[in-house]
């Protein structure tokens, strides 16, 4: 039995139509999904199909942003084409969301270094540490990737950390990196590595304003909660 393509769906269930009657957001997250893949399977339309996708993560496209080819090949209809598809059109919304804030913002409060590393880091599998790079305005010099690591931990250089800082004559800096486990407390080694990283910075007159752990929806700050 051959499937269905876009084009042979009843018209109630056509998404190009109706984007281009009512407008985009008019549309229902699993009816824009349906017009990327283009078509179902044997049984069900592209949108009966991206529903029954989107009700396996929970309606959660943060949830959806993290799959892997392997999730979306559970699905019948679905193959490396469409996968990649979905997950290309998840990584440019991650990236529109990145160039939502001006790359010279202002860093006031930990909610603000949130704000900047959530969309880098809330999808990731593993761990990365970065540093943030600031002025004496409290302005974002740079977002720098210190290390990357795997699933529970990540190391980071406390040389390479201040080497940075030192290149880009920053005079603050913030440690940022996330926990997959979606776990925001530090671990003894995270706290380690701050006391290391402000020790440091402290001979070279440099600021450690905050180490902030990044998880999806929320995070820790060290400063907030007296920690530096």
């Amino acid at each position: 039995m051959e499937k269905l393509n876009i084009n042979q769906w009843a018209e109630e269930d056509r998404p190009r139509e109706k984007m281009i009657l009512k407008g985009a957001e008019a549309l229902s997250d699993a009816e824009l999904l349906a017009i990327l893949i283009g078509s179902g399977n044997t049984e069900e339309s592209a949108v009966t199909l991206m529903q029954r996708v989107l009700a396996e993560c929970g309606n959660d496209l943060n949830q959806l942003g993290r799959w892997e080819v392997r999730d979306f090949s559970r699905f019948k209809g679905f193959g490396p084409a469409k996968s990649i598809t979905i997950m290309a059109a998840m990584e440019l919304g991650k990236r529109r969301k990145l160039q939502e804030r001006p790359e010279r913002a202002t860093v006031r409060s930990s909610q603000d270094i949130y704000e900047l590393f959530h969309p880098l880091l809330c999808d990731l599998a593993y761990e990365e540490f970065w540093v943030l790079l600031l002025n004496q305005s409290s302005r974002v010099i740079e977002k720098t990737r210190i290390s990357r690591g795997g699933i529970d931990q990540t190391t980071a250089d406390v040389r390479s950390i201040l080497r940075e800082a030192l290149i880009q004559r920053a005079t603050q800096i913030a440690l940022v990196h996330n926990h997959p486990s979606g776990t925001p407390r530090p671990s003894t080694d995270d706290q380690r590595l701050t006391q290391l990283v402000q020790k440091g910075a402290q001979t070279m007159n440099i600021r450690l304003i905050d180490h902030v752990i990044v998880t999806d929806g929320r995070y820790y700050s060290f400063n907030d909660e007296g920690m530096i």
